[in-house]
């Protein structure tokens, strides 16, 4: 799957979380929160290996999820960005002074859902670019996750690849399962094509042999 963690958190407060892998990304998602310098709002990503970490901050509240990195960023910030979005329109300003996991029982269904249709629906992209690349992300600066994490504190990023196979095997037979069901309507739009066309033949077979549109000569 090209998007395998998220989360949405107040500062440094973790409202809600989902993860399709057994990784350690939620520890290290939590001290790229701790250094994010500033406080203004800001999109940037962190790469780590063959991952990357993508950051989106409005208003206080901070939506990150950790992609490969053959994902781009177009995508990954399209899903921080419809995240982002939904987060705001369910809780409001709850959101404010929630405690930590206080959405996530709720939240981390949502954050599945649209992890999945990121990942694996191509009309993802497709929506994604008929509203235009978001602006913003063409000014997004991808750093390397050292210079955030300190020397001392810095984690080695652990994804179980087994249960990552198995995220693409899925993607794989459902791509399949699709290419399957349009030829199989196709075939069945071609059948159907020549039935007819073998039918018009017989007929105008006849109208000549019958001499006439209404075969007269064979009615009687």
């Amino acid at each position: 799957m090209a998007i395998l963690y998220a989360l949405v958190a107040r500062g440094s407060v973790v409202l809600a979380e989902f993860s399709t892998t057994s990784t350690n990304a939620s520890a290290i998602a939590r001290q790229i929160l701790e250094k994010i310098p500033g406080n203004d709002d800001s999109n940037v990503s962190y790469s780590q290996d063959r991952y990357i970490f993508h950051v989106k901050r409005t208003d206080g509240l901070t939506v990150l999820c950790m992609a490969d990195d053959s994902a781009g960023r177009r995508i990954p910030f399209a899903f921080l960005e419809d995240i982002h979005g939904r987060f705001v329109k369910s809780y409001g300003r709850a959101v404010l002074t929630a405690s930590a996991y206080a959405m996530n029982d709720e939240f981390s269904r949502i954050l599945s859902q649209q992890i999945d249709f990121y990942s694996n629906d191509p009309n993802a992209d497709r929506i994604n670019r008929l509203k235009g690349e978001m602006s913003q992300v063409r000014n997004v600066m991808i750093e390397n996750i050292d210079k955030v994490l300190e020397r001392g504190d810095r984690l080695e990023l652990l994804v179980d690849k087994t249960e990552t196979m198995q995220g693409n095997t899925f993607r794989f037979r459902k791509q399949a399962r699709r290419y399957k069901s349009s030829v199989w309507w196709r075939n069945v739009k071609l059948s159907f094509a020549a039935i007819v066309l073998l039918l018009v033949i017989i007929y105008v077979v006849l109208a000549f042999v019958c001499h006439g549109a209404t075969l007269p000569s064979c009615r009687k």
